[in-house]
C-alpha cells in the first residue's frame, strides 16, 4: 500500500493553517486548472465532521471519482478523510497539526490501494503516489500563501 508523508512549516497560528486547511474555497483554489474539482455536502465553507467531499477527475480516458468522510476532527491537532465510496479500493488522508514558537508544523498522511479496475492498477504502481504528493504539496503551498498573509483574512472572515 503507497504510503506518502508530507512535513510542512507555515509560519502562522495553528487554529488559523487548520481552519485554512479544511477551507473548500481553498480546496478548490489548489485545484484550479487541473482536470480535478470539488464537490462537497458541506454546510459551510469550512469542513465539520461527518461531512463528505467527493474529488472528481478525468484520468486515462475515465471519469474517476473519491468521495471520502472527514472524521475524528479535533481543533487544532487535525483530522482524518477516508473514502467511503470511489474508484480506489482505499484512501485515507490524515492532517496533523503541531504548535511550535514560531508557527505551526503540518503533517499530510496519506494512504490508499489503487483502482479496481486493471487500468486502475496500472495506474497506481506508475502514477498514482506521484499524483497525490503533487496535490498535497500544491494545497499546502496555498494554505502557506494564504496564512503567511492578509490573504487568509478573505476566505476565513
Amino acid at each position: 500500500m503507497p504510503k506518502i508523508h508530507i512535513t510542512s512549516f507555515i509560519n502562522a497560528p495553528v487554529d488559523r493553517v487548520f481552519n485554512l486547511s479544511r477551507n473548500l474555497t481553498l480546496a478548490k483554489l489548489a485545484l484550479k486548472g487541473g482536470k480535478e474539482q470539488y464537490l462537497s455536502s458541506a454546510a459551510g465553507n469550512l469542513l465539520t465532521a461527518g461531512e463528505t467531499i467527493t474529488l472528481r477527475a478525468r484520468h486515462l480516458g475515465k471519469s474517476r471519482e473519491l468521495t471520502a468522510r472527514v472524521i475524528n476532527l479535533k481543533l487544532p491537532e487535525g483530522y482524518t478523510e477516508e473514502q467511503i465510496k470511489g474508484d480506489l479500493k482505499s484512501f485515507r488522508h490524515e492532517y496533523h497539526f503541531k504548535k511550535v514558537d514560531n508557527g505551526t508544523i503540518m503533517i499530510d498522511l496519506v494512504e490508499f490501494e489503487g483502482p479496481r479496475d486493471f487500468l486502475g492498477s496500472i495506474a497506481a504502481k506508475y502514477f498514482l503516489k506521484s499524483y497525490f504528493e503533487s496535490v498535497v504539496r500544491k494545497k499546502n503551498d496555498l494554505i502557506r500563501q494564504y496564512a503567511e498573509s492578509e490573504k487568509w483574512k478573505v476566505v476565513l472572515s
